[in-house]
């Protein structure tokens, strides 16, 4: 697929849940969200139809996001239902990792090829500090099983907050010494629209910008840092991708009506 800068689209990103089992300082509240009414999240049989539908139309890559995926109940099905989608050529996951290590080798065998995990610190007070209580050894224990089963390349998703230099060294030799694709992403902001382009990756690059977004509410979103939302539910899984897709702008600019825990980032 084309949009009418001539990029090519070929990359859909999911969020199955706005739930998350951390609340990261940079992410959530520290009191928590207003969540969403389980009648408004997309079934599994939703999610599969659009993507088939994505998929035919010239769709190649899915990463599956939230909140945090993992704690969407029956996660591997939903993985095992992508997976046998025709023509579907990557399927990607990207987590905080704490759930791993207990569905790692459970997602493999379901098809996912490779995961991403969200890691700011190698340094257990400092996670536990950014996350609001999250544990450290959990993260690494869930790297270990991803890479016993080969959910590989595995990317660690670092949010630069204004660490020391030593810490980000530390991370740095951390993921060197693991083989693990470290990934810095400057923080952002929706509402002001200040993002930049991810280090050792292409997010952030409007110019080569490759994909849309589906929401766990059925809203399909063009950009990131646009309010431009098209639901599948009112308007039919074909129209809302045709939407947009036609309606995808040149490079973002705010979003004032979504936050990071409920797209995706």
């Amino acid at each position: 697929m084309f949009d009418r800068f001539n990029r090519y689209i070929n990359y859909l990103r999911i969020s199955v849940t706005d739930r998350c089992n951390l609340r990261c300082t940079y992410c959530m509240p520290e009191d928590g969200i207003r969540l969403l009414d389980h009648s408004d999240i997309l079934s599994f049989e939703e999610i599969a139809d659009f993507t088939r539908i994505a998929v035919a139309n010239g769709i190649t890559k899915v990463r599956l996001t939230g909140g945090e995926p993992l704690v969407r109940k029956g996660i591997v099905e939903l993985v095992a239902m992508l997976a046998s989608v025709d023509g579907l050529e990557d399927l990607s996951m990207t987590s905080n990792g704490v759930l791993l290590s207990k569905y790692a080798a459970d997602l493999k065998k379901a098809g996912l090829n490779r995961i991403n995990i969200s890691l700011d610190t190698v340094n257990p007070d400092n996670y536990c500090h950014i996350t609001r209580n999250g544990e450290l050894a959990q993260v690494l224990e869930g790297i270990e099983a991803a890479q016993k089963v080969g959910l590989e390349p595995i990317k660690i998703n670092c949010v630069l907050l204004g660490q020391p230099d030593d810490e980000t060294q530390r991370l740095k030799e951390f993921c060197a010494t693991r083989g693990l694709k470290l990934r810095f992403i400057h923080q952002m902001n929706l509402k002001t629209g200040e993002f930049s382009t991810v280090e050792g990756g292409d997010g952030g690059n409007c110019s080569k910008c490759n994909r849309v977004r589906l929401l766990a509410n059925g809203d399909i979103k063009p950009c990131l840092f646009s309010d431009l939302a098209y639901n599948i539910r009112k308007l039919g899984h074909q129209e809302a991708l045709d939407l947009a897709l036609g309606n995808k702008p040149k490079s973002g600019t705010y979003n004032k009506s979504g936050e990071f825990y409920n797209i995706g980032g």
